[in-house]
């Protein structure tokens, strides 16, 4: 009998634990893509004309077959890509990455007096300006 009733408790507790979630422990969901669906479709187009091509080398396909097949893939394939570039055009670009200042360390946050090659208190490579 005392087992029963720890068994209950025990279960009863997990299942307060598992159904009062606080919304604080819940992980942010990450953005979606605007253009998801659409890359997907874009890749599927893509590998239905290779297969499209691997099947007419072999000669499974007649010629009028390809071609009427082949133009129908490439006329979705376009409709995609505008869809693509209407999606994205009105987007706003993409934030510049912030130039990393060379006499700082990414890594550890030492500041030196002159630009070094790798960090003098971590060891690991400093970030290099890039020159054009």
């Amino acid at each position: 009998m005392t087992f029963a009733v720890i068994a209950v408790i025990l279960t009863l507790a997990a299942l307060a634990f598992v159904l009062f979630i606080r919304p604080t422990d819940i992980p942010e969901p990450e953005p979606e893509n605007p253009t998801a669906h659409l890359e997907d479709r874009k890749k599927a187009i893509y590998e239905n004309l290779r297969d499209l091509t691997f099947e007419y080398r072999l000669g499974k396909l007649s010629d009028e077959d390809y071609q009427k097949t082949k133009t129908g893939l490439q006329t979705e394939l376009a409709g995609v890509l505008g869809q693509i570039d209407q999606v994205t055009k009105g987007a706003p670009p993409p934030p510049a990455a912030p130039k990393p200042d060379p006499l700082v360390c990414p890594h550890c946050a030492a500041k030196f007096d002159k630009p070094l090659k790798f960090c003098g208190e971590c060891g690991k490579p400093m970030a290099r300006e890039v020159r054009a």
